[in-house]
């Protein structure tokens, strides 16, 4: 049985622990808040931006003309480059470990179908974790993004600027991006998205067996195909600045609610601790009280 003493010292320690989660609990709400709207107001020049790539690929579809290579594709499914975004510290719940276990699942998936798989990872920590198992697969690891003051969108165009680059040089065929959305505060989904060829995703708005509508009646100028070899490698600029900022808001919500869940805890283990040792303490009184009455009896 542990000591006075002990029990006191462990207390102190568990309070001291408590004041730390309570402090980073409330400098991850404080991040959360500019990081959501960040995500959230990303979201509708996005689906806008997805909306006038539809058309205008449906369009040049239509006309029988030569389709860009970013949607068109090289031809070839067999080297694949996977994308994991992931937090560059921890203390966030399974937020890390979730997207690193989706990663795996991809490049066992794709290596079953006798493809080749190469890394790129956004963030320390699953480049720490994919290292143990996938070292040789890693092309090169992105660290402290959004660091200060927040994801910008720089800091996405560099990043896509040297995809554009590999992809130019023939080092893959398809590109994804493993990431983590945010849903709410509580819940943060992974998420696995196609960037290279380009998928045109569809409006959510339009009901499911409709196709969007092509752009008729308008000028081009120089012409369609220009204007959408220009757009697509914004578009993508687009879609991983915005996988960036959902992974940056998922990640401050895991560690708010990971944060909250140590300092309750830590409250539970106090009163408990604080519970054994009255208890410890006054065992030790009444033995004293006895030994001092057995002492004077015996006189």
């Amino acid at each position: 049985m542990p000591s006075l003493k002990d029990l006191k010292n462990r207390i102190s320690s568990v309070k001291s622990t408590r004041k730390i989660t309570s402090a980073m609990k409330m400098v991850a709400g404080s991040k959360l808040r500019r990081a959501q709207e960040k995500a959230e107001s990303a979201r509708p020049y996005a689906a806008r931006m997805a909306r006038m790539l539809s058309s205008l690929a449906t369009s040049l579809a239509e006309s029988e003309a030569e389709v860009p290579r970013l949607i068109s594709g090289t031809g070839k499914e067999e080297n694949v480059l996977v994308i994991v975004v992931t937090a560059d510290r921890g203390l966030c719940g399974a937020f890390n470990s979730n997207a690193v276990r989706e990663a795996r699942r991809l490049i066992r998936q794709h290596e079953a179908d006798g493809k080749t798989v190469s890394l790129i990872c956004v963030g320390r920590k699953g480049r720490d974790l994919l290292r143990k198992d996938h070292a040789s697969k890693i092309l090169f690891a992105l660290e402290n993004v959004g660091r200060k003051g927040g994801v910008t969108f720089e800091e996405a165009d560099n990043l896509n600027g040297k995809i554009l680059a590999m992809y130019d040089e023939g080092k893959f065929d398809i590109c994804e991006v493993v990431y983590n959305r945010f849903k709410s505060v509580i819940s943060q989904v992974v998420t696995v998205k196609q960037l290279v060829p380009f998928t045109v995703e569809k409006d959510p708005n339009l009901p499911k067996n409709v196709k969007p509508e092509p752009i008729i009646g308008l000028e081009f100028e120089p012409d369609r195909k220009s204007i959408l070899e220009a757009l697509l490698p914004r578009a993508l600029s687009v879609a991983i600045y915005g996988a960036l900022l959902e992974s940056m808001a998922g990640s401050q919500a895991a560690q708010m609610t990971a944060m909250d869940n140590a300092t309750r805890n830590a409250g539970e283990m106090i009163n408990k601790l604080t519970l054994n040792y009255n208890r410890s303490r006054q065992a030790a009184i009444t033995k004293e009280l006895i030994e001092i009455i057995s002492g004077a009896e015996a006189v």
